[in-house]
This record gives C-alpha cells, structure tokens and sequence, in this order.
C-alpha cells in the first residue's frame, strides 16, 4: 500500500469504508463506519479512495519513545522509578548477630535509591561494553552474561519497585 496520510479514506475487502486516523510504524488507525477503529497494517492490500499527503512518516509517540530509549541506554540520566506504596516512609533495619553491636537504621527511600542508581549504572556499563570497539564479540558476550547474573543476583529487591517493568531481570530459564 502506498503510504497515507490522516484523512486518507480506503475501503477495506472485510471492514468497509474507513478514513486513517492515526499513523504508526507498521500500522494505520483506521476509523470503519460499521466496526469502529481498527488498525490496517501498511503492507496490507486495500482500495485507496482518497488518498492525503502524509505530514510526517512516524507519529511523534513513535518519535518521543525512541528518544527515551536512546536517551537511557547511552547516558547517565537517571530516570524517576517509584518505590512500593508500603515502603514508603519505611525503615531498613540492620541488626547484628552480636547483641553488644549496635544496629543501623536507614531509611527505605535512600536505600531504594541506591538501589535504582547501581541498576541504572549497570546499564550504562552493559551499553558501553556492547558498544565497545576493540573488545571481541566473543569476549561482549562473556562480559554480557556476567551482566545478566548480576541482575539476577539483584532480583531480591524486586519487591521495593512500583512497577513491575522497572524490576531486575535476570537470565530467564
């Protein structure tokens, strides 16, 4: 299908008559008269009735999540994640075996804090070494896999995070 704009109007061979209302990368938001919005994948065959000139190739949300993503992989920005409703305002407590030692408090925000910093510094590293330039492909790929273990190993903390896609993930079995 040659590329549309918003305003383009096609028929479709199952949905009927419909006007593009939303471009995508792969995909149109197409408004069906009879079956609402749907989306119409660009390499889909359909009539072009009228066609409009597209403004622009990719939507600005397209545009907007591929900066963020650039901008997280490859700098030292680091990103607002939330901690657990039912930590906030909580305790760490660190108490020694040893009843003569005094025990550390620490408060749950800050530790939650340097816990988003070692990940967000993990990775940086991790882009660093895939992007390496002397470094092997064999040796990334080592490097890489210590990475992931050490994610792993980082997945007990998983419970302080809000939001399950700010969570460390380690190597999946």
């Amino acid at each position: 299908m040659e590329l549309l704009g918003v305003g383009s109007r096609i028929n479709h061979p199952s949905f009927g008559v419909g006007v593009v209302i939303r471009l995508h990368k792969r995909i149109y938001d197409v408004c069906f008269i009879e079956g609402g919005i749907k989306p119409v994948s660009k390499d889909f065959s359909v009539e072009v009735m009228d066609r409009v000139e597209p403004e622009y190739s990719v939507s600005f949300t397209e545009a907007e999540d591929a900066l963020i993503k650039i901008l997280r992989e490859w700098s030292d920005v680091t990103e607002v994640v939330s901690i657990g409703d039912k930590w906030k305002n909580g305790m760490l407590v660190l108490r020694p075996a040893d009843k003569s030692l005094k025990e550390n408090e620490i408060p749950m925000d800050v530790f939650f804090n340097k816990i988003v910093m070692l990940r967000d510094r993990l990775r940086v590293m991790e882009q660093k070494v895939n992007a390496h330039k002397i470094l092997s492909n064999e040796e990334k790929v080592d490097l890489q896999q210590y990475i992931t273990r050490i994610y792993g190993s980082l997945t007990t903390f998983n419970v302080l995070f809000k939001h399950k896609g700010d969570q460390f993930e380690g190597q999946k079995s």
